[in-house]
């Protein structure tokens, strides 16, 4: 009765009146949704109606970072390596959550907090789960992003390789970073042998890092990141290493956070559970042994193993 039904090219917005990312995303829907196939630049230019040259640039950065493939001898397109790891990447966090959010609603039960399951996708840190009391002020909301560059990150790449650590730091600071190494690979070593982390509770980095969510800070002028990197602690600062708590004292915790690993060993994602206040070093102990076992449960459901503790 609505006339016949349109094909997903037909009834999207044609290449011309499209912004240019969406004419890339056309490019790709279209590869996508014809694995098998592979197609000359006229061909797909006629197809989308995307003007020549336009899908010409379109095709050969997407060819240069892998994402296509290009036959040499008959001028054609296709799909690249580069889609597989954004796909794998993209499957293991969104099948690993629900898996995640089991585990993460007994802790959050148990604890009356929220806690968080989290991981890296493409060159963003993104929230996959969120659980806590009904009706409680979340800490967190599935969906929000974080760039992940220094200051912010260190504990996606804390139970990894010295590699991933590098390759992190190596990054171009998302803020102005004062990096102080001897403390850095101090938390990496303590962290890695506990197998979680707790970080204290400094408000204003707390705020900053809540305005942080969905952020480019590369966007703000110069100035602007010039003074909020002045806020933001030296990489590895606001975490506690072991001498820095005692079993009876009270110390102001933020969260505290561990790792899950997936089937090679890799640092896969990262759970987190709220604090918030200040508790003792017996509590701490307490809320970090839940929040590990945890994660080494998750580890165990998707067929992961951790390098450390060989699950």
């Amino acid at each position: 009765m609505g006339g016949p039904e349109k094909t997903p090219e037909e009834g999207r917005p044609r290449g011309r009146q499209s912004p240019p990312t969406e004419r890339v995303v056309q490019v790709l829907d279209y590869l996508v949704g014809r694995p098998d196939q592979r197609f000359g630049l006229s061909e797909l230019a006629r197809a989308l109606e995307i003007s020549k040259p336009t899908c010409l640039g379109i095709l050969t950065a997407l060819a240069d970072r892998g994402y296509l493939t290009r036959d040499e001898v008959s001028k054609t397109y296709g799909l690249g390596p580069a889609l597989i790891a954004a796909g794998r990447a993209a499957q293991r966090g969104f099948a690993v959550g629900p898996i995640a959010r089991t585990h993460l609603e007994k802790v959050s039960t148990e604890f009356g907090t929220t806690c968080t399951a989290s991981g890296v996708i493409g060159d963003q840190i993104s929230v996959l789960e969120v659980t806590g009391p009904i009706g409680a002020r979340r800490a967190a909301k599935v969906g929000q992003v974080y760039p992940f560059a220094p200051p912010v990150g260190l504990m996606y790449v804390l139970w990894g390789s010295d590699h991933d650590m590098d390759s992190w730091l190596s990054k171009e600071p998302s803020l102005p970073v004062r990096l102080d190494r001897e403390r850095l690979w101090n938390v990496v070593r303590e962290c890695r042998a506990a197998g979680y982390l707790v970080e204290s509770l400094d408000p204003v980095g707390q705020r900053l890092h809540t305005l942080m969510a969905g952020v480019a800070t590369h966007d703000l002028p110069p100035e602007v990141r010039e003074l909020l990197g002045e806020m933001v602690s030296s990489l590895g600062e606001r975490v506690y290493l072991g001498r820095d708590i005692s079993s009876d004292d009270e110390h102001p915790v933020s969260l505290i956070a561990a790792p899950t690993y997936d089937a090679e060993g890799h640092q896969a994602l990262v759970l987190t559970l709220y604090v918030g206040g200040a508790i003792t070093g017996a509590e701490i102990e307490r809320r970090a042994v839940a929040l590990v076992a945890a994660a080494d449960a998750v580890t165990a459901e998707v067929g992961g193993r951790s390098p450390v503790r060989g699950l």
